[in-house]
């Protein structure tokens, strides 16, 4: 509501103000949460506590930017949350499903993949405002989280098989050093759903939200997996192109 000026009033700008900060609260506790289902076993109820809390870091920043109420504690309680939700969350998920049988190399990996996302988070903040926004550099640590997620989404029951749980070792220490590495992910900010060709995005985004519908498990997985192969990818592309072609062979002047 609006006063006879037109301003809004200081209580409901203090109460827009605050809002981010509950969603980003709110990611903090879907992540606590999903620790705490996954110390009791139950895999298959934690994992989409990190897709979830996953959404509601999406959304903070958004509303943040449509309230313009973005601030350097916003950003900073931000990435304080995204530690536990987003580093300690999947890498003790991790551990728990796969990595018992590993002992001492299991929990070394798992908090190896907390400390790269720690560095990651700090990297970021400062250089949020020198980069190119439409990239990230290095592998985002939502995205990693997301993989884990969608692993054991994937698949619940925990590894009992050594081989197994070595892949999965392997597969979760590549996350760890991709997040802490120079490659390049898109960051789909500058998406804009107002150009002449936003309707073929919204119908790619509708066909998503049916395909989840469809197979919930599966298509997370297919996504998750495509972002964070798509770093690596695009750069060993990149290299393809940069690559020099072999030297023109030199031919004797028969006049000479």
């Amino acid at each position: 509501m609006r006063d006879g000026s037109g301003k809004r009033p200081p209580r409901f700008k203090r109460g827009v103000a605050i809002l981010p900060s509950l969603f980003t609260t709110a990611n903090l506790f879907l992540g606590f949460w999903a620790i705490i289902r996954a110390l009791h076993g139950r895999f298959e109820e934690a994992a989409p506590l990190i897709g979830w809390a996953i959404v509601l870091d999406l959304m903070d920043g958004q509303i943040a930017r449509l309230t313009h109420t973005t601030s350097e504690f916003g950003g900073e309680l931000d990435s304080l949350c995204d530690v536990i939700s987003f580093g300690v969350a999947p890498a003790l998920l991790a551990y728990l499903w796969a990595f018992q049988s590993l002992e001492r190399l299991g929990w070394l990996v798992a908090f190896l993949f907390v400390v790269c996302g720690t560095l990651r988070l700090a990297r970021f903040n400062v250089q949020r405002h020198v980069v190119d926004s439409r990239y990230f550099v290095g592998l985002p640590i939502p995205a990693a989280a997301a993989q884990v997620a969608a692993w054991v989404y994937f698949m619940p029951d925990p590894v009992t098989e050594r081989a197994h749980a070595a892949v999965a070792l392997g597969l979760l220490a590549t996350l760890a050093f991709l997040m802490v590495s120079t490659i390049r992910y898109r960051s789909f900010k500058k998406l804009d759903l107002r150009s002449r060709r936003s309707y073929v995005t919204v119908v790619g985004i509708a066909l998503g939200f049916l395909l989840v519908a469809y197979h919930p498990a599966g298509v997370l997985l297919g996504a998750a997996s495509a972002y964070w192969l798509s770093g690596p990818t695009f750069y060993l592309v990149s290299l393809m192109r940069r690559r020099p072609g072999p030297p023109e062979a030199v031919t004797a002047d028969p006049t000479a």
